[in-house]
């Protein structure tokens, strides 16, 4: 299976832009909330700071879901055309639940310390999906997600700073 023709990708222009806009539009809480932490008097801190942390739980596990995707649509691509499974459908299910599991724990922590281990659970998750995106044939999306994965851990840095 040809990694360049195993995944469908977004081909018409109109949903690579809708991609970008909803993508740049999932970064307004991050940078929002890590404003408002610099912003807020110290009672509102703990409360803006938790719907931080919650936000960047949050999309970490979203980041580990879009490989079950990938693995999903390779398993369709290859019963479609007759092919065995392909070991990458693996590692793109086990990498899936990683971001979820890491992101977990920085809920549990201090606010200051589970925000800075989340910015870091979110650096991490670009870094494996350069390789993994590489691999299924989705490299065209990691520009895109190296700016979105870059503002959403510097959010999470700056506001830990705060604290």
């Amino acid at each position: 299976m040809n990694a360049a023709t195993a995944h469908p990708v977004l081909h018409d222009p109109d949903d690579t832009a809708l991609a970008r806009t909803l993508g740049h539009a999932g970064l307004i809480p991050f940078v929002l909330l890590a404003a408002l932490l610099w912003l807020v008097n110290t009672e509102l801190q703990a409360w803006v700071a938790i719907a931080l942390a919650g936000y960047a739980a949050l999309i970490a596990s979203f980041m580990g879901g879009v490989h079950w995707g990938i693995a999903w649509l390779a398993a369709r691509h290859a019963a479609t055309h007759g092919e065995p499974p392909h070991h990458a459908q693996r590692k793109h299910l086990l990498w899936g639940v990683v971001p979820s599991l890491l992101a977990w724990p920085g809920l549990l922590m201090p606010p200051f310390a589970g925000l800075a281990w989340l910015g870091f659970v979110l650096v991490l998750c670009y870094l494996v999906d350069r390789t993994l995106y590489a691999q299924a044939g989705l490299q065209q999306w990691l520009t895109l997600r190296f700016r979105l994965s870059g503002v959403a851990a510097l959010s999470c840095f700056v506001g830990a700073g705060a604290l």
